[in-house]
């Protein structure tokens, strides 16, 4: 029998396969730059194909039936693959990456690093995306985040590439005035652990000395060098102020080193060949 008789529509499976992955038919098509109804018209052919039912709608939700399960599982590694061969083919194509991260490790870590990377890969072109809000990596609204915290987020996979030492610093003219009333310099954050596993760790309570709530870690350096406050020194962003002199430790006490740290998050899909690059170049620039 000809292959083609058994064959869909690809724009059907490349719908399917988009939908299945996301359970969403919206972010199916904002990832294929189509409206919601050509999505859906795609993968209802489909179903007219195969004669069977791939989904079960529900008023605000989707999920794949039973046999749209099992379809999923062999079609999608094919079409990665058709993918994979048509690059090989083609060559290195230029191919953009969008990275989701905070603005502070953008400016203080990446950005000076960056121009190595786009030496290495020319064809791969960067696109910074510095947010507090934490970038949706599963839903494809970025190829790949790079978070700080402790890991644990759902629907991802997440990899620490950089460990994070901290130690609260403050200018050398704020601690000769005195440190005891503060007041604590803290940028926004969906995880406030810091402070937190610091006190933990030192045995010393800071819970009746005030805080400064500041947008960005940013913010939250240059305020702590211009004497207004003390910051918690991430020591891998503010190691050249630590060697200027700009920010001392203000407490006497050791640093801390656990499992905080900054980690690189992708989607549980296969990664593209542009991430991986990506990965391995991070691996290198910490070992470096």
């Amino acid at each position: 029998m000809p292959l083609h008789q058994d064959l869909p529509p690809l724009m059907a499976l490349r719908a399917f396969e988009a939908v299945a992955r996301h359970l969403s038919f919206i972010k199916a098509a904002a990832e294929l730059s189509v409206t919601q109804s050509a999505i859906s018209h795609q993968v209802h052919k489909l179903e007219e194909f195969l004669n069977l039912r791939l989904f079960v709608r529900r008023t605000r939700a989707i999920d794949l039936t039973s046999a749209g399960q099992a379809y999923y599982r062999q079609i999608q590694p094919a079409l990665v693959a058709i993918g994979d061969a048509t690059r090989q083919l083609r060559g290195e194509q230029p191919t953009v990456l969008r990275i989701g991260l905070l603005a502070s490790f953008a400016t203080l870590w990446l950005a000076p690093r960056l121009a190595d990377f786009n030496r290495q890969h020319p064809h791969i072109h960067v696109e910074l995306l510095p947010a507090v809000q934490l970038a949706d990596v599963d839903g494809g609204e970025v190829d790949v985040a790079l978070r700080y915290g402790k890991g644990g987020w759902p629907k991802v996979h997440a990899r620490r590439f950089l460990s994070e030492t901290l130690t609260p610093v403050c200018s050398p003219q704020f601690k000769a005035r005195g440190i005891d009333k503060g007041p604590l310099l803290m940028a926004k954050s969906h995880q406030p652990f810091e402070w937190i596993d610091w006190q933990l760790h030192s045995g010393i309570d800071l819970a009746h000395v005030p805080t400064v709530m500041l947008h960005d870690y940013n913010i939250v350096v240059e305020a702590a060098v211009a004497g207004q406050g003390i910051a918690m020194g991430r020591q891998c962003l503010i190691e050249r102020r630590l060697t200027e002199g700009a920010l001392v430790p203000a407490f006497d006490t050791p640093a801390m080193r656990g499992e905080i740290g900054y980690w690189l998050v992708t989607a549980e899909a296969e990664r593209s060949a542009a991430v991986q690059c990506f990965s391995d170049w991070l691996d290198s620039r910490v070992d470096a």
